[in-house]
């Protein structure tokens, strides 16, 4: 289309008409004038009545990648940059990829390889209400997050923190017998999930529900002030004020911590155990079933400055997390523990005082640069020396005292310089990033810029170069192996992570596919942060319904993991289990791609009592539920073969299940 414009820009004509959703088009502006003129342009891509679905974005030089769900025609418009009333614009017709053929797909029936366990279907869900934890047939709820470090059960009182401006506040009812905590244990009992409570290390608890630790009257020129709570700031000081000079502001400091918190010690969680145990009973019985020591200490000095300015070391969340967890056992024998709640890569290697110490010390200002902490205990990166301690404090106690290896993985791609985590879906460049990045859980060929080996000194690969190589994560898989080297027999647990989009279809994919990767590399609990919104975040919620309650009826995917195989799993994942209740095979096939697939699925070593498995199956046609298909044929094994066959037809970007009778 061209569009005629005043002197001197004369044309400008955009190129091309068509783009096919899923990947990136080039387009160009042919701009004509008169005279000298510029021919540089400005880029937008606008979709008028498209009912709330995104146009796509395009860069400023022209790229344009589409949107997924995506309207039948977007505008994109290009503007001179010397004449902004002279602009072209194309109306651009998206297609869909045509069907092709997809990776061939295996199950091998005869190779189970463990147990899954039911509790990596787990959220902190104390936002969520007891309708949406039965919809997703919720196995583990956790409350956890910075809010709960210093939480006062006994006030039912806790600290925003950094969070919201230092400021105590009441949780639920400012009562301990009907607490916000005790509220959730309760919701807990009535839909069958357990609950993982919180319980303070770094040693500080609100001790009212009204105070803040930076007031007006204190420090009355602070950079920001609660516009609910005028008296209380975010404790920074702007450019110029009290001899700051960083744009940014200047951390306050000095305050004294006991103006809001009380200074606890380990007997306070032996106190509320007791409690919780005395009002739920014992963790067998049905009461609290873990708790968490704290929560990332790497952040105690940030998130939580106003009592605990300095960063936290080696021994401080080691000795105080044992001392805690002796605690917890001693209220609660059958109670699990779960520790250290570690969220940052470079603290899995290091302490936050190294991590403090290397970006102070040139020439490579890195966590790595300087790590006087783990010098002195050894040389031994951080987790590994924590899992050693709590091997050698459980001969002391007589009992395990380390139940669970808990770390946050926060560990989504990024795109455009911004986390696609905790993000909203996106165009679909940043659907792609969110969906690959999924691989970070396992692969051994996936790297990512942001997470580069740790670099001791005396590591195999240490290199004395600022530079360092990257180092693919395989988070499961390493944080088992910490625990087979260090402490053989704990758990592990990941208690944070977020894959964004859950608004979305986009979102749906790579939950479904995070939880098909926790059952086939036998992570033992998770639970997902930022639960849902029923409202405006169905499909999140639905992408664990398809694991836990597919039918409505608390029908579920298998426990036993069975080994499944595809050609690529960039382009449809499977993942197989048996169920034990009747022996038959479920099998969960995700399309990542923005076009349908079809592939034959092969079940090696397997016999069906039926002649075709049950389908269901999950996509953008309808965001709001399941929808229970056409029965799938199964075709038997021929000329004395064990392999069954099932031809399947996987719309773009989609989630199916199979369930296969045996």
């Amino acid at each position: 289309m061209t569009v005629k414009t005043a002197s001197p820009i004369t044309s400008i004509t955009v190129t091309p008409n068509t783009a096919t959703i899923g990947t990136q088009q080039q387009f160009a502006a042919d701009v004509k004038g008169t005279g000298t003129f510029s021919s540089t342009v400005t880029w937008t891509v606008k979709c008028s009545g498209c009912a709330g679905m995104s146009a796509g974005t395009i860069s400023s030089s022209g790229v344009y990648d589409t949107p997924f769900p995506a309207p039948a025609t977007v505008v994109v418009t290009a503007t001179s940059t010397q004449d902004a009333t002279a602009s072209g614009s194309v109306t651009v017709t998206l297609t869909p990829p045509a069907t092709s053929a997809g990776p061939a797909l295996t199950v091998d029936a005869a190779k189970k390889t463990h147990a899954i366990s039911p509790y990596i279907y787990g959220m902190n869900a104390f936002t969520l209400s007891s309708d949406a934890e039965k919809a997703v047939n919720l196995s583990v709820d956790r409350w956890g997050g910075d809010a709960t470090s210093r939480y006062n059960y006994k006030l039912d009182v806790t600290n925003s923190a950094s969070d919201w401006y230092y400021e105590n506040n009441q949780w639920a009812t400012g009562q301990q017998d009907t607490s916000g905590f005790n509220q959730q244990v309760q919701n807990d009992l009535a839909v069958g999930a357990k609950t993982m409570g919180t319980v303070p290390v770094l040693g500080w608890i609100a001790k009212d529900s009204r105070t803040c630790s930076f007031t007006s009257t204190d420090f009355p020129s602070q950079a920001a002030f609660d516009p609910y709570r005028s008296s209380c700031g975010n404790g920074v000081y702007p450019q110029g004020v009290n001899g700051c000079t960083d744009a940014n502001g200047c951390a306050i400091t000095g305050v004294d911590p006991t103006k809001n918190s009380l200074k606890v010690d380990s007997s306070w969680s032996y106190d509320w155990v007791k409690y919780l145990v005395g009002k739920f009973g014992t963790a067998a019985k049905g009461g609290v079933a873990i708790y968490d020591l704290d929560n990332e200490p790497a952040w105690w000095d940030a998130v939580h400055r106003d009592v605990h300015p300095s960063p936290s070391t080696y021994d401080e969340v080691t000795n105080n997390g044992i001392a805690t967890a002796e605690q917890i056992k001693n209220a609660d024998s059958t109670a699990e523990v779960s520790g250290p709640v570690v969220d940052n890569w470079w603290n899995y290697f290091y302490s936050k005082k190294d991590m403090e110490s290397g970006w102070g010390s040139g020439p490579c200002y890195s966590p790595w640069s300087n790590p006087v902490d783990r010098a002195a205990h050894g040389g031994v990166p951080f987790i590994e020396y924590y899992l050693q301690q709590f091997k050698a404090a459980e001969t002391g106690y007589g009992g395990r005292l380390l139940d669970y290896l808990d770390l946050h993985t926060y560990f989504a791609g990024t795109y455009n310089g911004q986390g696609v985590g905790l993000a909203s879906v996106g165009d679909t460049a940043e659907q792609k990033i969110r969906i690959n990045s999924t691989r970070v859980f396992w692969d051994p060929t996936y790297t990512d810029p942001y997470y580069p080996q740790p670099n001791y000194t005396t590591d195999a690969n240490y290199t004395a170069g600022c530079n360092t190589p990257l180092q693919a994560p395989q988070l499961i898989p390493m944080a088992q192996k910490w625990v087979a080297n260090n402490y053989p027999g704990t758990k592990v647990a990941f208690t944070e992570y977020n894959w964004g989009g859950q608004e979305s279809i986009s979102g749906a994919i790579a939950q479904a596919d995070v939880l098909g990767i926790f059952g086939e590399y036998g992570l033992d609990l998770a639970t997902l942060w930022g639960a849902p919104d029923p409202k405006t975040q169905l499909p999140g919620l639905i992408a664990f319904e398809m694991y836990r309650n597919y039918d409505g009826k608390n029908s579920m995917f298998g426990d036993t993991a069975l080994n499944a195989t595809s050609a690529d799993q960039g382009k449809l994942a499977v993942y197989s289990a048996e169920r034990a209740s009747d022996g038959a095979l479920t099998i969960v096939v995700i399309n990542k791609t923005y076009g349908p697939l079809t592939s034959t699925l092969a079940l090696d070593n397997f016999a069906s009592s039926g002649a075709t498995a049950q389908v269901y199956q999950y996509s953008a046609a309808d965001l709001t539920k399941i929808v229970a298909g056409p029965a799938a044929a199964i075709t038997a094994p021929g000329g004395g073969g064990t392999t069954s066959t099932i031809a399947g037809s996987y719309p773009a970007q989609s989630i199916t299940l199979l369930v296969v009778p045996k």
